[in-house]
């Protein structure tokens, strides 16, 4: 089979590497407008599920993966002058670029055609069999049938920027603020030696009302590095400018398609969905969309029946992730509900953000709860069936089904 793949990603560049490991003779190429090596972002993270699906698929990839990245295993929230650290699952934390070099030198390894600084319009598509976009969430291809995928992009009321910093944090680590204006957050974990993710988060009154809406890139780091002095300890906060010099200060979107394929057409990664970055989510699901992918064009010979097979079980597995992510995004949105708390409340509830339960019960009663059902099975098996029940009516309830 001849495959085109516009996007080297990690969606497009690791299903190529299982496509080639399945079959020698595809004949795959991946085409990325940008140069080799450049890349937007800091760090990314995933979690130790996703690393046991990579050894068992690709081990040489997982393994280069693996010893990339770093980890970490606690939670540590800071609220005024408190500190509350708490146990958690298992993180890692790897660079993007160093991730797409691991996966652009294995694909090449087996064969792959890597054709960087080459972007792919609908207009220039090379002929193939499949053509699979993982273009990201601004995906070219998507857009010229955006009627048949049934796109919609729902925008995310806070402000955000995604930053980096020199600061190593050996621990997931949340920092709250409260300003004149209200309240300003980061989320910030490591994933190399020297590097740290650091994402600020606020309303938008409270960035207008600092002035963060107007400050162009230097003076608006040199506020946010004062505000969260307390956990960066000296270190500087990294950005990236617009052409016109400005922070790039976004509001998040939310993309969702009605459906994934369209002829010999296929989505994957952002280019098919996005789920809010608060949940950490976003490679992960792409490396199992490429994943699912290259199973469903193993095992079905038709290539309607592969695409139908690929999307049919990417959409059912994703459904408890899109609840997770609005739920993690609202949470954010409706700080003020949760952070007068006492902190180790409010750090609990935190990580519970994801319960479609949560919104719907005072903060103080979820918590005792939630509390009282990790010592009861009863209670536990009633706040199981009753969650997924609440998400589904809240679903149909806002997209008017």
């Amino acid at each position: 089979m001849k495959v085109v793949c516009v996007g080297g990603g990690p969606a497009g560049l690791y299903l190529s590497i299982l496509l080639k490991l399945r079959d020698p003779s595809h004949d795959i190429t991946v085409h990325e407008r940008d140069p080799e090596g450049s890349t937007y972002g800091w760090g990314v993270t995933y979690w130790r599920a996703l690393l046991d699906r990579l050894h068992e698929h690709d081990p040489e990839s997982a393994r280069a993966v693996e010893s990339g990245s770093v980890r970490w295993s606690e939670g540590v929230a800071h609220v005024r002058e408190l500190t509350t650290r708490q146990a958690g699952d298992e993180g890692h934390g790897i660079g993007r670029h160093r991730l797409l070099e691991i996966l652009a030198e294995r694909a090449r390894s087996l064969g792959v055609r890597l054709a960087f600084e080459h972007g792919v319009t609908p207009d220039d598509l090379p002929a193939a069999d499949l053509v699979v976009a993982a273009d990201g969430v601004h995906s070219a291809l998507r857009t010229r049938h955006a009627d048949h995928f049934g796109t919609r992009i729902d925008t995310g009321r806070n402000r955000y920027i995604w930053l980096g910093t020199s600061k190593v944090f050996d621990a997931f680590t949340f920092a709250f603020v409260e300003t004149d204006h209200g309240w300003i957050w980061c989320y910030g974990y490591g994933y190399g030696p020297e590097s740290s993710t650091c994402v600020v988060e606020c309303a938008p009154e409270t960035w207008t009302g600092l002035g963060l809406d107007t400050a162009n890139e230097a003076d608006g780091l040199a506020l946010l590095e004062k505000l969260f002095a307390g956990v960066l300890d000296g270190h500087p906060l990294l950005g990236h400018s617009s052409a016109g010099g400005g922070a790039q200060w976004r509001n998040f979107r939310t993309l969702t398609n009605r459906t994934w394929h369209h002829g010999n057409l296929v989505l994957i990664g952002d280019a098919a969905h996005t789920t809010h970055y608060s949940i950490g989510a976003g490679t992960t699901l792409a490396l199992e969309d490429a994943i699912a992918l290259a199973g469903a064009l193993h095992e079905e010979p038709a290539l309607p029946r592969a695409l139908a097979r690929y999307e049919h079980e990417r959409r059912r597995a994703l459904l408890s992730v899109q609840s997770a992510a609005r739920h993690s995004a609202r949470w954010y949105e409706n700080l003020p509900r949760y952070i007068q708390l006492p902190p180790q409340q409010m750090f609990a509830l935190l990580g519970q953000r994801h319960s479609p339960l949560l919104p719907h019960v005072p903060p103080q009663l979820y918590y005792r709860v939630d509390r009282a059902a990790t010592r009861s099975q009863t209670l536990l098996r009633v706040k199981r069936w009753l969650g997924p029940r609440v998400a589904r009516a809240v679903h149909a309830r806002t997209s008017g089904e």
